[in-house]
């Protein structure tokens, strides 16, 4: 038995390896997917401390490697379910069961994707799902926004600061997010909205050049530079889901203390009921997390 597992390796999940370790704990890490999480996807990371410019792959290796030299345990494999046993928790995993004194959620949220041809070919060549995080790339250039809610529309107004032309689509005949964010944008001369309208395709050779988008006056093609689909998240804590409560969005409720409603588990990352969700911010949770539950073994 473990002391510590933690489920999810992104960069809640091994902060927390990285903390749980320093606190002298033995630690398990499982990842069902890449060894940094979501931020493999990234390019280029402008906005983490101490770096002026890093891959994400780059970091997320930084960080795998630290996790490894402290000592902990990495392995791949998906949890398929958690239970409560009389000495901690059992998690159950394709390819194995682990068994742990306290359990660390850490499995991150999805970006929800279209799912249409050229997506997954163009992702972080052209097509971004953060516009915090890339941005500042599409300076002077020409992209569109997909969705309608307010995430979608928080997205636009960020880009419209820098960007040469914002093209919002969105698939229904009105935005679903706050009016005041539809009337900001409307103020500005750089903005467009087609609306009634999806996308069907993600166009170009080596670099993306445009969609192919349809509505009721047919198909055409919008050339773009870049793509920012902002169409929502799906958090990956179906596993938990008879462990711990969950939201109506799936996400597991908890505040900065990373306390859950089961005794000996705690959450970190974007999977966590939070507003900002940022590698940042995830850091952070991972480091709460451990030393939560560091505490929580001591006190057993």
């Amino acid at each position: 038995m473990t002391d510590i597992l933690v489920i999810g390796a992104g960069p809640a999940g091994l902060t927390a390896a990285l903390y749980a370790r320093r606190g002298e704990k033995e630690v398990t890490v499982v990842e069902k997917g890449a060894f940094g999480g979501q931020m493999t996807f990234s390019p280029r990371i402008e906005n983490y401390p101490g770096f002026e410019s890093v891959s994400g792959t780059e970091l997320a290796d930084a960080m795998v490697g630290q996790v490894l030299a402290q000592g902990a345990s990495l392995e791949p494999d998906e949890i398929k379910s958690i239970e409560k046993t009389e000495g901690g928790f059992r998690a159950v995993g394709e390819f194995g069961s682990y068994e742990a004194k306290t359990v660390i959620i850490a499995a991150g949220a999805k970006h929800r994707q279209l799912g249409v041809e050229g997506e997954n070919r163009f992702t972080g060549e052209g097509i971004s799902y953060c516009a915090v995080c890339d941005g500042a790339f599409y300076k002077g250039k020409r992209v569109a926004v997909i969705g309608g809610g307010n995430s979608a529309l928080q997205e636009a107004v960020l880009l419209s600061e820098g960007c040469e032309r914002v093209t919002l689509v969105q698939n229904l005949d009105y935005f679903t997010g706050e009016q005041k964010l539809v009337d900001t944008l409307k103020t500005k001369p750089n903005v467009d909205f087609i609306t009634g309208t999806v996308v069907t395709e993600f166009l170009g050779e080596t670099d993306l050049t445009g969609i192919r988008i349809s509505g009721k006056d047919g198909e055409r093609v919008l050339e773009v530079d870049g793509v920012f689909v902002a169409i929502g998240l799906v958090p990956q804590n179906g596993f938990a889901s008879g462990l711990v409560s969950l939201d109506k969005w799936g996400y597991v409720p908890s505040g900065e203390n990373t306390l859950t409603d089961c005794e000996g588990v705690f959450v970190a990352g974007d999977c966590r009921s939070k507003g900002i969700r940022q590698i940042a911010t995830a850091v952070a949770d991972g480091a709460t997390a451990a030393l939560a539950a560091i505490r929580y073994i001591d006190g057993m």
